[in-house]
């Protein structure tokens, strides 16, 4: 079991094990049950994580959907990264992670690939079903697919092929902007008739997103596991 940590004027939720490390990117659920139990998880397979909190103590265990996407709404691109980036420097500096890597889903799968593009110190950028469409939202600064050549580390991208949020010509502008690069290798999975947030439980009950999250999450797992061991 993880605990609540205090990082400058953040706080964050943390399961620590040793100097392997990740940031977790919570979706729109912030920090709620699912993301503690996936931090919980990779801390059981000897990867400490470190889960950013974009909603400011605000999650599905005491909001509703409504008030964390107009949370969301207000989410200003520069202010996420740097508080990201602030996180990343208490896994290496405060608690001597030697490799870092960042893991995002939904929302935080598109600052996962925003914040591999900037920041080069990530061991891995794993991005599940990121909400990285072509046309940007009014509050986005930044956009994922013009600034994926940027990164350098190795990158793990999960797409269902029924997310309504973002296109299939976006995800395959996507993976070619990755394969674009001349380091860092691109792994991609893709799940015909999973739905956009296929890995949450809640979603769980139409199957496909189920199996969908049985195929994706060993091999991110692993792929976590071998970028920062």
């Amino acid at each position: 079991m993880g605990v609540t940590v205090q990082v400058g004027d953040q706080e964050a939720y943390l399961a620590r094990v040793g100097r392997a490390g990740m940031l977790l990117l919570p979706m729109i659920t912030g920090i709620g049950e699912q993301i503690r139990e996936w931090a919980d998880e990779l801390a059981a397979a000897g990867i400490t994580a470190l889960v950013w909190d974009p909603f400011k103590g605000k999650s599905t265990d005491n909001s509703t959907h409504d008030e964390l996407a107009a949370l969301l709404r207000q989410k200003d691109d520069d202010e996420a990264l740097a508080e990201q980036r602030a996180l990343l420097d208490y896994l290496t500096d405060d608690l001597g992670c030697t490799k870092a890597g960042v893991i995002g889903w939904c929302l935080g799968g598109r600052f996962a690939l925003l914040l591999g593009a900037r920041d080069h110190r990530l061991a891995n950028v794993v991005a599940f079903h990121p909400t990285s469409p072509s046309e940007h939202h009014e509050q986005h600064t930044y956009d994922t697919i013009s600034d994926a050549p940027g990164i350098v580390a190795p990158v793990l991208v999960s797409y269902p092929s029924a997310d309504v949020l973002v296109p299939n010509a976006d995800f395959e502008a996507l993976q070619t902007a990755l394969q674009s690069r001349p380091v860092g290798a691109t792994f991609s999975q893709y799940f015909p008739g999973a739905e956009h947030g296929f890995s949450d439980k809640a979603r769980h009950a139409n199957e496909t997103n189920a199996a969908a999250f049985r195929l994706a999450w060993p091999q991110a797992l692993a792929f976590m596991k071998a970028t920062t061991s």
